[in-house]
């Protein structure tokens, strides 16, 4: 079972940029989707992204499209979730998410693939946006 931990949210005012990183347990997972998670108080969590770590393909949540990066660095075995122009509603509790065997080949396939199966989950990062 891979193990997650999330790194870099924090407290930043409307407009402004974070970048969480999400660090992989120590094998290269060449077959995986992963992806990123949020969830704000009252929510049910919603995905905003996902990547095909060994493809790179990705795949978006349509409200932050323009506005978040997901990128993954193969030979550190980590994914990164650069956002921008950060809005009050993006605010919540960020989790790092990753299918291992993929049982995908793309961006959005994987999109679907991390809402089902056996996926492991990190403890999650807080993002706060408020002026």
């Amino acid at each position: 079972q891979v193990q997650l931990v999330e790194v870099g949210g924090g407290s930043v005012q409307p407009g402004g940029s974070l970048i969480l990183a999400c660090a992989a347990s120590d094998r290269t997972y060449s077959d995986a989707c992963m992806g990123w998670f949020r969830q704000a108080p009252g929510t049910e969590r919603e995905e905003v992204a996902s990547i095909h770590f060994g493809v790179g393909s990705t795949y978006y949540l349509d409200s932050i499209k323009e506005r978040f990066s997901i990128s993954r660095d193969i030979a550190k075995n980590m994914i990164y979730l650069q956002m921008n122009n950060l809005k009050t509603e993006d605010s919540g509790m960020y989790y790092c998410a990753a299918r291992i065997p993929a049982m995908a080949r793309s961006g959005v396939a994987c999109y679907f693939a991390l809402q089902t199966g056996d996926v492991n989950w990190g403890q999650g990062t807080q993002v706060t946006v408020s002026s």
